[in-house]
């Protein structure tokens, strides 16, 4: 098999550089130039030009300094220890400082006049985590950007014009943020200054400097976090002792994993949870509405018995049968999630009400009506989300059922209304309808399950209607209406009003996290225009010690992601001051469990036009797969997003039976870095679907095969038959 480009390449190209510097090297005589005695002599010549006119080699550095900063011109560092070298310690910072903040100023002023338009095309990604920290608090945002030279010197001064900070701020924040790391490299200057022989470099104060330059990124850091935590701390009273390692406020998916990995490393951790554990996956969500899938699937597949040669097969719901099946489930899942197991795994289990009185002192409103203050080191909220009811006329009045209380029903409506064309709305619209309801469907965007691409949608579509179901897209929910004992919805489409008639109406419109109740709004811990808790990378909110996770912390609301967050908070929360983790979005599955599936990861062909990054796009159909036609399940496809030239896998989806399963040998491969020729190159058991992802290897393969030696084998093999 041929080695990927994207793997030789990068070894080609260093091999080359190698060669060609050892050569430049060796040609110009650049080693001549870097010996002690020529480095000494041009620092003597400077030395005496200074002694000789101080203010003009000051001013005249002084201006090459601020024009090499207003330019942009990276090499701040050399010219800083040039400084030290020949003006000194005192000399030399009080030029740079000044010098540097000068010219940051006019690159600044520059970014924002001038550059405004290349710049944001150039660095445009990397704008939004700058605008949003001035939004919070621009000149301490911009001090930890200074103090903590990770960002380059130019590139801050460049992506700071084109915040709304001003300019005046800017100049002072950069003057005090510069001034340590200045006085750090000017420092190394004069010690590189005072080199006289090569058992120098071993002095004290050489070495001392070097240490210097390489802990001081770590030092400021570490002084700019103690600021930060200083200042928002400031209100309260931390205890002297705690409690608890960790308090864990839900118990869903992100909260009983948090507990489970603090309960693992023997960590003291309390879970609160004030309503069912298991959260609403085990309860109202993911696991009731997969039963009630299974159900509705069988009663499909028997009303299509016939073509696999079963001729008196029958399917006649018995609909509180179901109801009571998917109830069955959840209670034989519960004890996975029960307060039982998790106090044998070693976790306090409170069921009650949580609220946070300060950073580290949870009251919880116990059931029986006491009260238990817990003092806690750290604290994740798992919260979660529920069900977005529209702010409709007439809806509250006439009654609806949303995914949180569909469970109750015990008889099928006979005509549901479904609001929402997303993953919720079309699973249990396709599922009602399969089970005996005459099922409309209404969604305000032209076409269901808008974030995947149109041909996926187009796919659900048509199996929803096949299925029975009265989808109506492009119309938009008015007002509902009860007129002589009939319900029904009033929606426009275009410019007409049209009336929907129905006895059950299910709002499947989002969810909507939940943030109020427990004490967010007194800490004034901040939100995100999506309504969620903010927090960095490492999932801490405004403050270290608070953490949030799932549906509430977003930006998924997959049970997976939770549990993929809570695994980086839990870690954080108790082994934080040793190291911490930022949380890896990068390859996250998602999954809709309509008939047919659809599952995908990383970029769809949609979101790469609009991001406009170039790709390969490679098609296999299921009606060529064995196994999909022996189970008379050809309706399907698998597309795989490549970077252009290689295998490197930018996006999959997937639409088929098991489309979910079939997609996690390719998260595997984009969190490892594996690529299309390793999927080709394992074996997969013959005759199943997991074939299909070896198949669309082998497009790839054909299409990337290597025409011209494919001759040359070609006139061999004529060869050897002659």
């Amino acid at each position: 098999m041929a080695l990927r480009s994207s793997k030789a390449l990068p070894w080609a190209g260093a091999v080359l550089v190698a060669l060609l510097a050892a050569w430049a090297w060796q040609h110009f005589g650049l080693g001549a130039l870097l010996t002690l005695d020529t480095l000494r002599a041009s620092r003597d010549a400077l030395q005496a030009e200074v002694q000789a006119r101080p203010l003009g080699t000051a001013a005249a550095f002084f201006a090459v300094y601020v024009a090499a900063a207003a330019l942009s011109i990276p090499g701040a560092v050399v010219l800083t220890l040039a400084a030290g070298a020949v003006f000194g310690l005192g000399w030399g910072l009080l030029l740079v400082s000044f010098a540097s903040s000068l010219g940051a100023l006019l690159a600044f002023l520059a970014a924002r006049h001038l550059l405004r338009d290349a710049v944001q095309a150039r660095f445009g990604r990397s704008l939004g985590p700058i605008n949003d920290g001035v939004r919070r608090d621009g000149s301490v945002y911009l001090l930890t950007l200074r103090l903590v030279p990770v960002v380059p010197f130019w590139l801050i001064n460049l992506l700071m014009g084109l915040t709304p900070m001003g300019a005046g701020r800017f100049y002072l924040v950069s003057q005090v943020g510069m001034l340590a790391g200045t006085a750090v490299y000017v420092n190394a200057g004069t010690q590189l200054a005072a080199l006289q022989s090569p058992g120098d470099i071993f002095s004290p104060g050489l070495l001392g400097s070097f240490v210097l330059l390489a802990t001081f990124p770590l030092l400021a850091k570490a002084g700019v976090g103690w600021l930060q935590r200083r200042k928002v701390y400031a209100a309260w009273t931390r205890p002297r002792a705690f409690d608890r390692n960790l308090v864990v406020i839900g118990a869903g998916a992100g909260g009983l994993v948090s507990a489970y990995i603090a309960a693992a490393v023997k960590a003291r951790v309390t879970l609160v949870e004030g309503h069912r554990m298991g959260g609403d996956c085990l309860n109202t969500g993911c696991v009731p509405s997969k039963a009630l899938i299974r159900s509705a699937r069988m009663a499909h597949q028997l009303k299509q018995a016939q073509a696999l040669g079963l001729a008196d097969a029958t399917g006649r719901v018995d609909f509180a049968a179901v109801m009571q099946r998917v109830h069955r489930v959840i209670r034989d899942i519960a004890p996975h999630d029960s307060v039982e197991r998790y106090a044998g795994l070693g976790v306090e289990v409170l069921q009650g009400h949580a609220h946070i009185r300060d950073p580290w002192t949870v009251e919880v409103a116990l059931a029986d009506g006491t009260r238990q203050t817990l003092t806690t080191k750290a604290i994740v909220i798992a919260t979660g989300a529920g069900p977005l009811v529209p702010d409709i006329p007439g809806l509250q009045a006439a009654g609806f059922l949303t995914s949180e209380t569909v469970w109750g029903l015990s008889e099928c409506p006979r005509r549901l209304l479904v609001l929402g064309g997303g993953p919720v709305g079309c699973e249990l619209a396709q599922s009602f309808a399969r089970l005996g309801s005459a099922v409309t469907q209404l969604e305000m965007a032209p076409r269901v399950l808008a974030r995947e691409d149109p041909e996926v949608s187009e796919r659900v579509a048509a199996s929803l209607r096949a299925d029975g179901v009265d989808l109506r897209t492009g119309h938009q929910a008015l007002r509902v209406e009860v007129a002589g004992g009939e319900k029904r919805l009033v929606a426009r489409q275009g410019d007409a009003e049209v009336a929907i008639p129905f006895d059950q109406l299910l709002c499947a419109v989002g969810r909507r996290p939940r943030v109020s109740g427990y004490g967010l709004e007194a800490l004034g811990i901040p939100l995100t225009p999506q309504q969620t808790i903010e927090t960095n990378a490492c999932l801490q909110t405004i403050y270290p010690n608070i953490y949030a996770v799932g549906d509430v912390a977003g930006p998924f609301q997959f049970t997976h992601a939770a549990a993929h967050q809570a695994w980086h908070a839990a870690v954080n929360a108790l082994f934080g001051r040793f190291r911490r983790f930022r949380v890896d979005y990068r390859v996250v599955p998602r999954a809709t469990f309509t008939d047919p599936e659809v599952a995908r990861v990383g970029l769809s062909e949609t979101e790469a036009q609009a991001q406009g990054i170039a790709f390969e796009l490679t098609r296999y159909g299921l009606e060529e797969l064995d196994r999909a036609i022996a189970d008379g399940t050809t309706d399907g496809f698998v597309k795989v997003l490549t970077a252009p030239g290689t295998d490197r896998i930018l996006g999959v989806t997937i639409v088929g039976e098991h489309a979910g399963d079939l997609l996690a040998e390719y998260v595997l491969a984009m969190k490892h870095g594996l690529g299309l020729n390793e999927i080709l190159g394992t074996i997969h058991a013959y005759p199943t679907l997991a074939e299909a992802n070896k198949s669309a290897a082998g497009e790839w393969k054909r299409a990337h095969a290597p025409k011209r030696l494919l001759q040359w084998v070609a006139r061999y093999h004529d060869w050897e038959r002659a």
